[in-house]
């Protein structure tokens, strides 16, 4: 039986993990536990899988917390905060712990927990976008594993799985193309909050449904796979495809081309980075391709999808422009999903950010380095907003 920690615990990723370690109670063990607000539903969570440890991150929601599980016998240690979760990251015999938490939040208790010896099943992408030039050495340091528990880049592992040190030539990463694939340029001045939430393919929490409509999740992506495989931006690319079922391939060097395919689903990659190297049997659906159908490709369209670009060109830059860029589009897609800007100005702000940081970008940065780039973009975005809300706009992207 496996020991793990899950951070983020009430978000689609942890729900989708505790319903593994339900379904395989001989082969996990919840240890710990943290999650954001949901006070109800982490209460639910304690009751049904009984943690040594717990976290909540609004400290003022610990009384409400310790008054919902006064019943629990035996009770949990309860914490809170950012310092509690960091707590929850690294405390016990956990063997692995799963990085739900959305965004750069997940960065501090990620280090922490690979300071404390622990596996890492990453579902948390900006720690690599933001903290990849201080986690990888921290990995190897500490001689933990860094496993992907996200659809695309567990492909790419899955794939890659017997394939010997120099035999990856390129990486194709597939994207459904969000809520817009199929929508013209033209009407995406008009876009509102909830026309951004409604993914084609995917349940997913507002941030990243936002992110896949703007395709700088995929951005992300190509970011997140230069730090786990090693390969160069040039020999990264991104496809759009449509169905979800090919979760993405790899170009070996002698063009053969591998794949990953099955239902959209979260738990498959979670599961394979809770159990690798082993496979587990599940009951869930099985593949039938003559039910999925057609499977469709096409290029990304670039005057769609200008945060592509812009992610490319963060991850060439390197140093703590990634972090800005992360930093930049977190906030961005806040004030979107709060209408404080419109749609076409999340990549406005992001390039304007990113422009500014040009001349303080730190090629070697350390934790507080990249810290500092991520508070200080956060305000340049906020900034920058504003002067849009001005009528100053912003200049077209190059």
């Amino acid at each position: 039986m496996k020991a793990i920690t899950l951070l983020g615990s009430t978000g689609s990723i942890g729900t989708q993990t505790l319903d593994i370690v339900a379904q395989h109670p001989d082969k996990f063990r919840l240890v710990g536990i943290a999650a954001g607000r949901n006070v109800g539903l982490l209460a639910r969570q304690i009751e049904q899988f009984r943690p040594e440890i717990a976290a909540i991150s609004d400290e003022s929601l610990l009384p409400e917390l310790r008054e919902a599980i006064a019943h629990v016998d035996p009770q949990p240690i309860l914490t809170a905060g950012a310092e509690g979760i960091k707590t929850v990251a690294a405390y016990g015999d956990a063997e692995a712990v799963v990085t739900g938490i959305v965004g750069c939040a997940g960065l501090l208790p990620t280090i922490a927990a690979i300071e404390a010896g622990k596996d890492i099943a990453l579902a948390n992408k900006e720690t690599l976008i933001a903290g990849g030039p201080v986690v990888n050495p921290l990995v190897e340091k500490y001689g933990v594993k860094l496993l992907p528990a996200d659809s695309e880049h567990s492909a790419i592992f899955q794939c890659l799985q017997g394939v010997l040190d120099g035999g990856l030539r390129r990486i194709i990463l597939t994207a459904s193309g969000g809520a817009f694939r199929d929508w013209p340029v033209e009407k995406l001045a008009s876009v509102k909050v909830a026309d951004a939430l409604k993914h084609p393919n995917w349940s997913m929490g507002r941030k990243i449904t936002v992110d896949s409509a703007t395709l700088m999740n995929k951005g992300l992506e190509v970011i997140e796979a230069h730090y786990l495989f090693g390969m160069d931006y040039d020999d990264i690319d991104i496809v759009i495809h449509p169905q979800s079922i090919i979760h993405s391939l790899i170009e070996l060097q002698d063009t053969s081309v591998l794949a990953q395919l099955g239902w959209p689903d979260m738990r498959l990659p979670l599961l394979y980075a809770l159990s690798w190297p082993e496979r587990i049997y599940t009951d869930w659906q099985r593949l039938d391709l003559v039910k999925a159908g057609d499977l469709t490709f096409r290029e990304p369209d670039h005057d769609k999808y200008p945060c592509m670009e812009l992610a490319y060109a963060a991850g060439r830059a390197g140093g703590s422009m990634t972090a800005v860029l992360n930093a930049a589009n977190e906030q961005a897609v806040a004030l979107f999903l709060d209408e404080k800007i419109a749609f076409l100005d999340i990549p406005r702000v992001i390039e304007k950010t990113c422009d500014r940081h040009q001349g303080n970008n730190c090629q070697n940065p350390s934790l507080d380095d990249i810290l500092a780039a991520d508070s200080w973009a956060r305000q340049a975005v906020l900034e920058a907003s504003q002067d849009l809300n001005k009528g100053d706009r912003i200049l077209s992207l190059r």
